[in-house]
């Protein structure tokens, strides 16, 4: 953990679809986890364009472009990915 992470233990980031807006981000995340949502922060990643050498030649690609959600819980809400395990 960092010291960000340590301050603010109530922050998740998740990576969404680029095509949902922080209202459906929102509902799926108290839907899914039975927490109560205060505040939703979006932001979206481009693709990186990536190459490395083979013995063919180079081989030229892209790494997809991606939406990330950082989901703030109320005050005494948390979210426990590990108790399925």
């Amino acid at each position: 953990m960092t010291s960000v992470s340590e301050k603010m233990t109530n922050r998740f980031g998740f990576i969404v679809n680029r095509k949902a807006n922080k209202i459906e981000i929102k509902k799926a995340v108290e839907s899914l986890y039975g927490v109560k949502v205060d505040v939703i922060n979006t932001m979206i990643y481009s693709g990186k364009a990536k190459s490395r050498y083979t013995k063919a030649g180079f081989i030229n690609g892209k790494s997809s472009t991606f939406k990330k959600a950082i989901v703030t819980l109320a005050a005494g809400e948390t979210i426990d990915f590990y108790s399925n395990i």
